[in-house]
């Protein structure tokens, strides 16, 4: 019962964020350092957690938004940056996030161009160098959260999957080794009061 319940809060959770917050995705773990503008070997978050910029293993909260609030400017570390989008390459399918710096118009509609803090190159739209349409975009990061996005990315190996199979296992074990020692309990509680009632 408790597994179920457990269950059934992620699940509401979930989807009541991705009602709340307009997206598919509202919740993402940083899996790569380009957006990280410390030195490359130390964007895990553990040394720099607190940076204006993002490191692998933040969790970040995304914010489905219409192509006109997008804010595009270049990353800044004392002024105003733009925003930072969750956006699909189309190739790959994977989801990118990276800085709106620029816009460009093509055939009538504003495209995004981006760029990770931490890369020299400018694109990383449906192709290297090309800006972003707005259909491709999942959202804009609205919150970063440090550390907590590591234990994402650790569940994506398969180790982290077993292990986590593993603690399951081990609730749903306790659960029911506890209601087994609760039901012997109330039993003899049963067997004294039929006991007491003979004796009267």
């Amino acid at each position: 019962m408790v597994i179920l319940l457990v269950v059934a809060v992620v699940f509401g959770f979930w989807f009541g964020l991705r009602f709340a917050l307009n997206t598919d995705y509202p919740m993402l773990a940083v899996a790569s350092g380009s957006m990280c503008t410390v030195q490359p070997d130390r964007c895990d978050g553990w040394s720099h957690p607190f940076t204006r910029s993002l490191h692998t293993g933040d969790l970040i909260i995304v914010e489905g938004v219409s192509p006109q609030d997008i804010y595009a400017a270049p990353f800044n570390q004392s002024g105003r940056s733009g925003d930072i989008l969750v956006f699909r390459d189309p190739p790959s399918g994977e989801l990118i996030v990276h800085r709106a710096v620029g816009t460009v118009v093509v055939n009538g509609q504003t495209e995004f161009v981006t760029q990770g803090d931490g890369n020299a190159e400018l694109g990383m739209g449906p192709g290297p160098g090309s800006p972003t349409p707005p259909e491709n975009i999942v959202g804009k990061v609205v919150l970063r959260i440090p550390w907590i996005g590591h234990l994402a990315l650790f569940m994506r190996d398969q180790s982290g999957v077993y292990l986590i199979l593993a603690i399951i296992i081990i609730i749903i074990a306790v659960e029911l080794v506890l209601s087994i020692l609760g039901g012997q309990k109330t039993k003899p509680q049963k067997d004294e009061v039929a006991d007491r009632t003979l004796e009267t």
